[in-house]
This record gives C-alpha cells, sequence and structure tokens, in this order.
C-alpha cells in the first residue's frame, strides 16, 4: 500500500526490518496468501495454558536468536517453526517469505513453508514449494531435521529429504492427483531408511496404491511391515499397516483410537480406517467415520484434512 506521508527512508526500512525479523505478518504480498483464507487466522487446536506459554517463550528465543543472528537461516527457521506451533499460520507464511527472500537456495525454507500452506488448504502452492526444495536437495546428502516438538527418546525421527517428498505425495493426494503422489512417495521411500519413517511413508503409499487400484502393488509394499518393529513415534501408522495386513482388527484399533480421540495420532488412525472403508467400496461407513472427524477440532492434522477433502469428493459425486 501506498502512503502519502513523507518519511524518512531509513525509518521505513528499519520499520520494516523490525516487523520482519520478529516473524510478524508482511501483508498479502509478501505471504503470497489470499486474506480470505479462514484458515490463515482460524483458532487452532486447543492446549493446555502451561503448554501454550511454553510455546510462546520458545517463540520469543527463536526471535532473540534470529535477531543476534539474522544472517543464519537456521534461526530464520526456527522462527516460522515457532510461529506455527501455536497456530499463528499467516505470519509463520509472511515470515518464511521474508527469508527465502533472503536465503533463496535454503530447501528447508520451501519445505516448512510448503507444509503450512497444507495446514492453510493452498495445497497448489505447497505443491510450488515442495518442488522447488526437491529440485535443490537433488544428488545432495540427506540430513536429520531437528524436532520442534521431541519424542519420549528425544531421538529426531526425520529428515528433511524425506519431508520434501512426505509432503508432496500428500499435497498431491489431497487434491487427488494419485498418479504425481504415487511418484513422490516411491521417492520418499527411498530415503525412508527408519522403521518410523518406513511406515510413515508406506501408509500413504498403499493408501495411494490402493486408489488406483493396484492391489497387488499395494500388498507388495506391506511386506517390509511387522509387528516386532521399534517404532518411536508413528505407531498409529504401524497400527494400520498391521490393519491392512489382517493382522489387527479395524474395531480394536478404532476403539483404541476413541480412546483419545482428540489427539492428531488418533485422527491419523480414523482417517487410515474411514479410507480403508473407501477403496473397499463402503462408502456410507467411510462418510460416517469422516463426519465423526470433522465433527472435532484437530483440523491441522494431516487425517482432518484428508478426510475433509475426501467428503468434499464424496458429496460432489452425490450430486
Amino acid at each position: 500500500m501506498v502512503i502519502a506521508i513523507k518519511v524518512p527512508i531509513v525509518v521505513i526500512l528499519l520499520v520494516v526490518a523490525n516487523s520482519l525479523s520478529f516473524g510478524q505478518a508482511a501483508g498479502s504480498k509478501t505471504s503470497r496468501s489470499k486474506s480470505t483464507n479462514a484458515f490463515l487466522d482460524r483458532e487452532p487446536p486447543p492446549v493446555s495454558a502451561e503448554a501454550r506459554r511454553d510455546m510462546e517463550a520458545r517463540l520469543e528465543e527463536a526471535r532473540e536468536r534470529y535477531r543476534a543472528n539474522p544472517n543464519d537461516a537456521a534461526a530464520a527457521i526456527w522462527v516460522g517453526r515457532r510461529l506455527a506451533y501455536p497456530g499463528r499460520f499467516r505470519e509463520a507464511i509472511a515470515f518464511y517469505t521474508h527469508a527465502i527472500k533472503k536465503f533463496p537456495r535454503d530447501a528447508r525454507l520451501y519445505r516448512h513453508r510448503g507444509h503450512r500452506y497444507i495446514t492453510t488448504r493452498q495445497f497448489a502452492l505447497a505443491v510450488e514449494d515442495l518442488k522447488t526444495a526437491a529440485s535443490l536437495t537433488k544428488d545432495k546428502p540427506d540430513e536429520l531435521e531437528p524436532d520442534g516438538q521431541p519424542n519420549a527418546r528425544n531421538v529426531p525421527t526425520s529428515t528433511l529429504q524425506f519431508n520434501i517428498w512426505y509432503h508432496l505425495g500428500l499435497a498431491y493426494y489431497l487434491t487427488g492427483d494419485n498418479p504425481k503422489a504415487l511418484a513422490a512417495y516411491r521417492e520418499c521411500l527411498k530415503v525412508s531408511n527408519s522403521p518410523d519413517r518406513l511406515v510413515a511413508t508406506t501408509h500413504w503409499l498403499y493408501m495411494t496404491l490402493r486408489r488406483l487400484h493396484r492391489t497387488r502393488g499395494a500388498a507388495k509394499v506391506l511386506t517390509p511391515i511387522t509387528a516386532q518393529m521399534d517404532i518411536v513415534e508413528n505407531t498409529g501408522y504401524h497400527r494400520l499397516l498391521l490393519m491392512y495386513k489382517g493382522e489387527v482388527l479395524a474395531e480394536s484399533l478404532k476403539a483404541e483410537a476413541m480412546k483419545e480421540v482428540s489427539s492428531p495420532g488418533s485422527y491419523s488412525i480414523l482417517y487410515g480406517i474411514g479410507n480403508w472403508h473407501l477403496y473397499n467400496g463402503r462408502r456410507t461407513e467411510a462418510a460416517t467415520v469422516f463426519r465423526q472427524m470433522l465433527s472435532g477440532n484437530q483440523w491441522t492434522s494431516f487425517g482432518y484434512i484428508a478426510a475433509e477433502a475426501d467428503m468434499k469428493r464424496l458429496r460432489s459425486a452425490a450430486r
């Protein structure tokens, strides 16, 4: 916006720099996000007052580190991540956009902004960012990605390239572009060299293959999955894969998920069960599960987003 007031240019630059350095939204031109997108400012799923205070304190620490090290891309990444955790998605996307202008060759920034485009249902922008991230890491060694919310063992289970391909596959999957989702998950499988990464990729890969009616190929990807796998984080995906193999009953798995129905992990399980009904031709059962999920408040979870996309397709097909 042009302001018809004469202000020294140095003052303007200082104000803008300070705003961006502290992760404030810089408008639609910076974020590339339409201001009418309700998900950018939607109230995040509830957390305890203690958890929220902790998130805000860690955000402030990240801001301080970036202010002290403005040429450190990693410090910038953490400001964006810490903005997103309490649900400040508009600010997070705006900050990543600002950081990308400073560090245009850093794949990590595109990977994280792509994730938050998925959260805010901007799937085309997510695909664009994640494809850029994939090209920037092509033929480069993979690297561990530090956890923002450490698991019980305090051991990171993800890598940069895994997360790029995983989220790219998801973005395609959510738009119904299953062939491209399949290609992305095949690439993701190449860097899924830990039990947690393997079960996460295999879950979405299996579902994609089933949607493409490639039943034998889907059964084949389940071969490495066993009940004895040492899973740190992705126990829901692991249990779903065992269900697909016939080693866990869907009814018992759903009962387990319903005990903690307000958790994102339970939404992953419920979506897997609903989708299992869907690609096996049981649309009524699938819709029942999806509606149950969408009545909850875990709208940032991938399970919720996928259920939301599927319900739109089911409603459209019913018209």
